[in-house]
């Protein structure tokens, strides 16, 4: 569908959307299409009862509420695009009530928990504990999501002043910092694993990002999970990590330790301090 197709474009060019989230709102529309079409109706016919005949569909298979208002917000944005666009003449979704969410608190990591997960990781025998050691004290100690991780450039890190720029959602630049216990490790991952990758895959030194897979290469947000799992393995812990697990930790031990909402919200790099 070509309108699908241009406001992906807008999504990405004009608002610099994530390919991840761009992901998901291909994946949100198109199922919305899917189903009008079975209804045998015309995007330009799409009016409130057809979405909430859709909404009732879709939790009759099963999908969660959070899932659900996550594909209203995508089609409301969608929909403000083809009435700008003159595709449409109204935007229906803006007489849509999404279904109230259940509240769901993020899971994180007790600090004995964290504190296990960094020595058991420690005692490994392979060289890919230097690079994988970096890496989870590094989400840890800034908080930064996984997205933000992989682009982290050696031009991005003071080192000296122990803080990076990232750059979040929307291309937005902020600043965070890192211990003196993650500043150590990241300088014996910089000086000792990362150089011994790009040697091995005779790579030039030119290579700009931070962590590196074992060919050398930029490393991926599947790659950081997929790393996470093997270090579970590996370690013989079993705690369900992901990225986000090490995010919240993050956030929550601040929390726990007196730090200001405000500040925690300006280092995780939200918009809103919901």
């Amino acid at each position: 569908m070509k309108e699908i197709e241009s406001f992906l474009e807008h999504l990405k060019f004009d608002l610099n959307y994530s390919d991840f989230t761009i992901k998901s709102y291909k994946q949100d529309i198109e199922g919305f299409y899917t189903f009008i079409f079975s209804q045998g109706v015309d995007i330009t016919d799409v009016d409130v009862q057809i979405v909430r005949n859709y909404l009732s569909t879709e939790l009759e298979k099963g999908r969660t509420k959070v899932t659900c208002c996550r594909r209203i917000a995508a089609l409301r944005h969608f929909f403000t695009y083809l009435k700008k666009n003159s595709i449409i003449s109204e935007n229906v979704f803006l007489f849509i009530t999404s279904p109230k969410k259940e509240i769901r608190y993020p899971e994180a990591l007790y600090l004995e928990q964290i504190e296990q997960l960094f020595s058991k990781n420690k005692e490994r025998t392979d060289d890919l504990k230097f690079r994988d050691q970096a890496i989870i004290e590094l989400l840890y100690a800034t908080g930064v999501r996984v997205s933000e991780l992989v682009n982290i450039k050696l031009g991005h890190i003071d080192m000296r002043g122990r803080t990076i720029r990232v750059f979040g959602k929307g291309k937005k630049e902020r600043l965070v910092m890192f211990s003196k216990s993650c500043q150590q490790t990241l300088m014996d991952y910089i000086r000792n694993y990362r150089d011994f990758l790009l040697e091995k895959n005779m790579l030039s030194f030119d290579v700009d990002y931070l962590f590196v897979n074992a060919q050398g290469k930029q490393l991926t947000t599947r790659g950081i999970e997929y790393i996470l799992k093997k270090i579970q393995e590996k370690t013989a812990i079993n705690l369900g990590l992901h990225p986000h697990m090490l995010r919240h930790s993050f956030a929550t031990h601040l929390l726990e330790n007196g730090a200001d909402l405000r500040v925690i919200q300006e280092l995780l790099g939200h918009e809103s301090i919901d």
